[in-house]
């Protein structure tokens, strides 16, 4: 199953995924998403300093003024 990182502070986010039976890794630090297929962050974590390297080959996807479900569908498209 694709791995999926999410910002902590996405926990409905989070759970919505789990239970679709994707492999969730919380977000707490750049490195955590080494590896990840997608990332789901919150529009406060989009690059607020500035830097361009990549940790990520995947997808990143802006959660804010999405739910959890519209999330879970935008992973799903971005991964098929």
């Amino acid at each position: 199953m694709p791995k999926i990182g999410v910002a902590s502070s996405l926990t409905d986010v989070k759970h919505a995924l789990m239970e679709k039976g994707y492999d969730v890794v919380e977000l707490k630090n750049e490195n955590d998403a080494s590896g990840c297929d997608c990332c789901v962050v919150t529009g406060l974590d989009s690059n607020m300093m500035g830097m361009h390297n990549t940790v990520t080959q995947g997808s990143v996807i802006e959660a804010s003024g999405l739910s959890a479900e519209e999330v879970c569908r935008q992973v799903e498209s971005r991964l098929s």
